[in-house]
């Protein structure tokens, strides 16, 4: 259940390990006759995601680890790609038991409870049950319907800069970036404020007259309540008394504004725009910035709410994988797919850099070097194209789609078309059948051009 390393050269990451190959394997060693380990993580509203993995009825003693660790490895990618705020369980006591005492205060995944329970506001719990008992999946549903009538605003929340759209059927009457600096911010009449500002601007592009507001956002959200979000962080750290404020600052924007109102965060809005641009539904969006960003719309062109915080979802099951140092988890996706992956790789490769240079410019060094047609900047990139490869059975058993986006700062460049290409190619290779139904892609010009705001805009429907 081991690929060794392909790039011949640089030997890096020789012990890569897909979960997949390990969800593959137990399905085969169960055969016909299997018995069921089913999961499911319910949030906000009652909405469940589900996942069930068929393993052998009789698991040899030298086998249960292997059991315990892939199984544990799915209830991790199901949280962080949906959310949660209590793990349900069914499947033999020896396996779902070590499971669900990991996902604890004092167990091994402390970090994922203590960040759910933050973000749900609530302790996170776990319910072991009969496989009858186990809920059914729910999820939300929000079709998208490429909405342009009425007047409508749309805004996008970044770390340096905030982007607000007035849109007047459908044409583009308005649109300016707000610069601000929301993470220093402790007071979130500051964050209310700006934004305001921005809103009242936009408004005004549109003689006054507005019929629906959609925004995108970086963080997790609840519904329309901001759970984690590095632009409150210090609202969250220096005035925390006041953190259900900024929480709800989305919330108190549609009460004051009273028209038709959805907020999603940012990777969302970006699938939606591919989406739109590009006119196709079934889109897992992948953006490897400063970490991994992941935004999805299902095949009826739907968004679901779930949080999609992928950079924290396994990637590898490598036990010597990188490990993130805020999880503390070894083999996420953020050590694959952002630039820390691409320090991480170029290290392996034989690049130096000074101590003080932050990840951004030694990225810029790699992009630099693979633009010469330096071999070991290549050998980078042809790595998360292979990681990328395996990300799309991986995905798969999680998600519904027929399209993977990427983008982001790592894509930019020589290294872009040497990941997708090489990604493409090795699909083929380990899953030929996939390849031809999963299309992997870069945004074009157009879909660049629409912008998160303009997407946002055409999210909420006008009654």
């Amino acid at each position: 259940m081991s690929k060794e390393c392909q790039c011949g050269e640089c030997g890096c990451d020789a012990g890569f390990q897909s979960p997949v190959e390990f969800i593959d394997f137990l399905r085969e060693e169960a055969g016909d006759n299997p018995q069921t380990v089913a999961i499911a993580w319910e949030r906000e509203d009652g909405y469940v995601s589900r996942y069930d993995i068929d393993i052998p009825k009789r698991i040899a003693p030298d086998m249960a680890g292997v059991v315990v660790r892939t199984v544990e490895r799915c209830v991790k990618f199901l949280l962080w790609s949906a959310g949660g705020w209590k793990l349900w369980l069914a499947g033999p006591d020896e396996i779902v038991k070590p499971v669900a005492a990991a996902y604890t205060k004092n167990g091994e995944r402390k970090f994922d409870w203590q960040f759910m329970s933050d973000l749900y506001g609530r302790e996170m719990e776990c319910a072991i049950v009969p496989l009858g008992k186990m809920p059914q999946e729910r999820e939300r549903n929000i079709v998208i319907k490429n909405n342009t009538d009425g007047c409508r605003i749309g805004f996008d929340l970044g770390a340096s800069d905030f982007k607000i759209s007035a849109l007047r059927e459908g044409e583009v009457v308005f649109s300016e970036e707000f610069p601000w600096d929301p993470r220093n911010q402790p007071d979130p009449e500051y964050h209310y404020r700006h934004l305001s500002e921005g809103l009242e601007a936009a408004a005004k592009a549109l003689g006054g007259k507005v019929d629906a507001i959609g925004g995108s956002s970086a963080g997790t959200f609840v519904g329309k309540k901001i759970g984690v979000a590095s632009l409150f962080r210090a609202v969250r750290e220096k005035n925390p008394s006041r953190y259900s404020e900024a929480q709800n600052l989305f919330l108190r924007i549609e009460d004051e504004w009273k028209v038709p109102f959805e907020v999603f965060n940012d990777g969302d809005v970006t699938a939606l725009a591919g989406a739109i641009a590009m006119g196709r539904n079934g889109i897992l969006g992948v953006a490897m910035g400063s970490s991994e960003a992941v935004g999805f719309i299902n095949t009826n062109g739907a968004l679901t709410g779930r949080i999609s915080e992928l950079a924290f979802a396994p990637a590898d099951m490598d036990p010597h994988a990188p490990a993130d140092e805020w999880s503390q988890d070894a083999g996420v996706g953020c050590m694959y797919f952002s630039q820390q992956a691409v320090n991480h790789l170029a290290l392996k490769a034989g690049f130096e850099f000074p101590a003080d240079m932050g990840l951004p410019d030694r990225l810029k060094e790699v992009q630099a070097a693979a633009a010469k047609g330096d071999d070991r900047a290549i050998q980078v990139y042809l790595k998360i194209g292979r990681y990328l490869a395996w990300s799309v059975p991986w995905y798969g058993e999680f998600y519904d789609f027929d399209n993977l986006m990427i983008l982001g700062r790592v894509t930019s460049g020589v290294g872009g078309s040497v990941i997708l290409n090489e990604a493409r190619m090795y699909l083929e290779d380990i899953d030929p059948e996939l390849a031809g139904k999963v299309e992997i892609f870069m945004p074009d010009e157009k879909a660049r051009r629409l912008g998160q705001s303009v997407a946002a805009a055409q999210i909420p429907a006008i009654a």
